[in-house]
């Protein structure tokens, strides 16, 4: 059995009454404290802008954690444990002064981890208050995207940062690299010869990414129609979908090894012309609709909503990679807000076999397809061609699956949310699940390109039902391409 060795650590949260803190971080780092793998010395200190007294932020983060991890899950004893760790302290990120209170408590003998849970304007700020009282020689930083809102806001975040940390102790948060399922992307790859001799352009047809989400704004109106799903979710997380699946075999798992070859992947993308804007990409806004069975408001309708917003809750577009092993394979990605379900999943489409020999009113089910799920049942499934059983069949086919359902086949083991992995990782140094700064320029080059010919042509986004796949252009987008997006119903 692989032994794990976490060294003990200061672990400084900043925005610790935030959401993503209370939904995700602490009851990640619970879940790492029951299964052993928080060192006993390691410490939690929670900071906020928000003043009170600390047993009240304490006796409210506690609620919040029993809330989030849920009854099933939670072990008393060791809620008391992981509470015992935790101190809360009432500090203004932008006055230095308030963080000598954290220096004291932090001390020299641990390594501190500083999690950065707070709009990303404020990380150099943070940085340099630590550096001035003595936190940046010994100290590792988390950064939670979005990292900027385009190429130069980016550099601008990155390049404060650096100022105090070098990229050796510097670790940006995309928490869809940290999923059981993203992770097996590179074994699957890369340790069955199945797979990775047929990984190319001789052999696939077309691949589509997918992301689709149930739910609407959700109260985060002030931020999103800033953002946008371009920034919000292709920027990053299908970016980063599209760098594992497209990538070469990197020389070892090394973090510097996979990033190099992640990076090259976004340098080879090719740029969208002003006249592709109309044939490649299409953008959306949900109007109001069903989402099971309720009526929802449309996001011009949500509270606070600006009604005269033309930001985009919904894209789909399909991207080119200009290297040898994806030429002519295009990649579809889609993603939007208010969709029929909620679901990420990546359909590798292998080619059609070169001579066919069956039925010619069954030619169109002769393809395999591999089915990456991310959410909601983390798996793998290979559909492949069989014959049907059967005296009265002869030689018809169907298509079956080979499938491989992480919940079902460790039906015993628990699946670790992606921020528990994620959090590990940086405790024990780790930084191959994490982006390097290059990374993220590269894809903001990509993506600044097509925000700014929207700008130019002014064009408004399509308009698409809640609870429908998006806009009707969306689906001409990949039918005039011979395909049809997998599974839509």
């Amino acid at each position: 059995m692989l032994s794990i060795t976490v060294e003990p650590c200061t672990f400084a949260l900043f925005g610790a009454l935030g959401d993503l803190a209370l939904r995700k971080l602490f009851p990640a780092l619970y879940q790492l404290d029951a299964a052993g793998l928080l060192h006993e010395e390691t410490r939690i200190i929670a900071l906020a802008r928000e003043p009170g007294s600390e047993q009240e932020h304490l006796t409210f983060i506690a609620s919040e954690l029993r809330r989030y991890v849920g009854a099933k899950e939670l072990n008393e004893a060791v809620v008391e444990r992981f509470l015992a760790r935790l101190s809360y302290l009432h500090v203004d990120f932008l006055k230095s002064e308030d963080y000598v209170a954290l220096a004291e408590v932090a001390g020299t003998a641990q390594r501190v981890i500083a999690y950065f849970a707070t709009p990303a304007a404020v990380y150099g700020a943070i940085c340099e208050n630590l550096a001035k009282v003595g936190l940046a020689e010994n100290t590792r930083v988390v950064l939670e995207k979005p990292i900027g809102s385009d190429l130069e806001s980016s550099r601008k975040v990155n390049d404060a940062v650096a100022q105090f940390f070098p990229e050796n102790r510097t670790y940006r948060i995309d928490h869809y690299l940290g999923k059981e399922t993203v992770q097996n992307l590179i074994a699957l790859r890369f340790a069955n010869s199945l797979f990775e001799t047929q990984w190319n352009q001789n052999y696939i047809s077309h691949v589509e990414i997918t992301v689709a989400e149930k739910v609407g704004i959700e109260g985060r109106w002030g931020y999103f129609d800033k953002a946008g799903q371009l920034r919000d979710m292709i920027q990053n997380h299908l970016l980063q979908l599209l760098c594992l699946i497209a990538m070469d075999p990197p020389a070892d798992l090394s973090a510097d090894s996979i990033r190099d070859e992640k990076v090259k992947v976004l340098k080879a993308l090719a740029p969208i012309s002003p006249e592709g804007l109309t044939t490649q990409v299409v953008r959306g806004q949900y109007i109001a609709g069903y989402s099971e069975g309720k009526a929802v408001p449309g996001y011009l309708e949500e509270p606070n909503s600006n009604t005269q917003s033309d930001t985009e809750t919904f894209v789909a577009l399909r991207a080119d990679i200009r290297n040898w092993r994806w030429a002519g394979v295009p990649f579809y990605l889609r993603t939007g807000k208010r969709m029929p379900q909620k679901l990420s999943q990546i359909v590798i489409h292998f080619k059609e076999p070169s001579h066919y020999i069956f039925a010619p009113e069954q030619r169109l089910q002769i393809s395999n397809k591999l089915i990456i799920r991310l959410q909601p049942d983390e798996g793998i499934s290979l559909r492949v061609m069989t014959k049907d059983q059967g005296l009265d069949k002869g030689m018809q086919l169907r298509s079956g699956p080979l499938q491989l359902n992480f919940s079902d086949t460790w039906s015993s083991a628990r699946i670790p949310d992606a921020y528990e992995r994620l959090l590990l990782e940086v405790m024990r140094g780790n930084q191959n699940l994490f982006v390097r700064k290059d990374e993220i320029e590269a894809a903001w080059n990509w993506c600044d390109q097509l925000i700014a010919g929207w700008k130019k042509s002014g064009d408004a986004p399509k308009p698409y039902a809640a609870g429908s796949w998006g806009p009707m252009s969306s689906i001409a987008l990949i039918t005039r391409d011979g395909r049809s997006w997998y599974g839509d119903i």
